[in-house]
């Protein structure tokens, strides 16, 4: 008796029992083409390759019993799946030519300006301290350590009002005393 095609189709595929098995016909009847596809998207053979590959790892944590019967369909739907996370990914990625690193690193301080930079914060300071006291407080309290008026307010124990006072009052000043190359 000769069996029909379909009955030796449905042979084959109980006889594939375990997930080695069902990887090995996938990459032997899919590979080249899941690599053709994969590089239609990526344009690159070798990340095309890591992405079949990637592809069929998943396929063996797969349950035989649920991707056998659609095994193509699925192939190919992951690999796609796959292929357009790298470029999601790379899309995330940022090349940076190298006049774009010259041009960040002129924007760094040399050793000169930094010591410039600093002499000017302790004259700033100098002039800071002819202040009354309450008024330096208020003034080195916000805008050295950086903190809000009520910050200030609990630090001193004035009012937010007071504070505000303190700062706009201090700031009018200094005004009027630092020289012009430091304003």
């Amino acid at each position: 008796m000769v069996a029909s095609k379909d009955t030796e189709q449905d042979a084959e595929k109980d006889m594939i029992e375990t997930n080695a098995e069902l990887v090995e016909r996938a990459i032997s009847e899919y590979q080249s083409p899941l690599i053709g596809f994969a590089r239609t998207i990526v344009h690159d053979t070798d990340r095309a390759r890591d992405i079949v590959q990637d592809t069929f790892i998943r396929l063996y944590q797969q349950d035989v019993g649920k991707v056998r019967d659609g095994l193509k369909s699925w192939l190919f739907t992951v690999c796609r799946n796959r292929a357009l996370d790298v470029l999601r990914k790379e899309k995330r990625l940022v090349l940076v030519e190298d006049e774009t690193l010259t041009a960040k690193d002129s924007e760094i301080s040399s050793p000169g300006e930094i010591a410039a930079t600093n002499d000017r914060v302790k004259l700033v300071k100098s002039y800071i301290a002819r202040l009354p006291q309450n008024q330096a407080t208020a003034i080195t309290l916000k805008f050295e350590k950086g903190y809000s008026y009520k910050e200030i307010s609990d630090e001193t124990g004035l009012t937010n009002g007071n504070v505000g006072f303190l700062i706009h009052a201090g700031m009018k000043r200094l005004r009027e005393i630092l020289p012009d190359e430091l304003k």
